[in-house]
């Protein structure tokens, strides 16, 4: 990596649809990765999880997390709500509407939906 300041543009940067119903552009840093995902509403993730610390920024929409195993807890953000997940937390997600999300990943790597997409494969 540089150590070099860089802009981007999110309506440059190449993205991904790892699952249906879910759109994704991220920037991979040194220490952080984020993501900027568009979710369809009906988007399931299926629980899954991560070494990787994850703080979730809903910015717009309706999103349901699953979080945990014995007991699990179900939390619904909307937009304006922030999810923190310490690494290792299974966790999964059910969209309610059409929701955007800021992913923060530390350290960097690969994210749950790709483990998840790679399983379907």
């Amino acid at each position: 990596m540089s150590s070099q300041a860089v802009k981007y543009v999110w309506d440059q940067i190449d993205g991904d649809s790892p699952l249906p119903q879910l759109y994704r552009r991220k920037i991979e840093g040194e220490q952080m990765l984020v993501a900027r995902i568009s979710l369809e509403k009906g988007c399931v993730v299926a629980k899954h999880h991560h070494h990787n610390e994850q703080i979730s920024v809903i910015l717009s929409g309706r999103i349901k997390f699953f979080v945990g195993e014995d007991p699990e807890r179900e939390f619904i953000l909307q937009g304006g709500e922030v999810m923190h997940l310490p690494g290792d937390v299974p966790h999964g997600v059910e969209v309610l509407e059409d929701t955007v999300v800021f992913d923060l990943l530390s350290p960097p790597g690969a994210m749950g939906i790709d483990k998840l997409a790679s399983q379907q494969a």
